[in-house]
């Protein structure tokens, strides 16, 4: 499992103009399922998300979590992490999950999420998604289950 962290002050998605999801200060997260991922998979990621310490004190240093900060998180499916633009022009996407086994893991890593007492919004799975962001610093990292 892969995800892309963007530490925002704000962050949306729209689905045919009409807005399914906004967040204030908080974290948007671009996640991506890749074949063979699990629950634990998910639940790895869950945890460094809600835990890394990539909020700023009034120095500016790396200091606070997500929950110190009591921000939200914005999920946005993306199997387009898993595109392999190594050969041709064309990206290739067979190391990404099939859209069902993909589905029910996204919808696992919302729920555990969830399950830590923060605030979670989301995209539409497999919609195409107008999404905004407004990143903080700017801040963003790549978190990857298998390393």
């Amino acid at each position: 499992m892969r995800a892309v962290l963007q530490r925002v002050a704000r962050g949306s998605v729209q689905v045919d103009s009409l807005l399914v999801g906004s967040i204030e200060q908080g974290l948007v997260v671009l996640l991506g399922v890749g074949a063979g991922d699990t629950v634990e998979d998910a639940r790895q990621i869950a945890e460094k998300i809600v835990n890394l310490r990539i909020f700023s004190d009034e120095s500016g240093r790396f200091q606070y979590s997500l929950r110190d900060v009591g921000g939200g998180v914005l999920v946005v499916s993306q199997f387009t992490l898993y595109g392999d633009c190594r050969r041709g022009r064309r990206p290739d996407f067979t190391a990404a999950a099939r859209p069902a086994e993909a589905f029910a893991l996204y919808d696992e890593f919302v729920a555990i999420l969830r399950g830590m007492s923060i605030q979670v919004e989301t995209g539409v799975f497999g919609a195409h998604m107008l999404v905004s962001i407004d990143n903080d610093g700017p801040v963003t990292l790549i978190i990857d289950s298998r390393g």
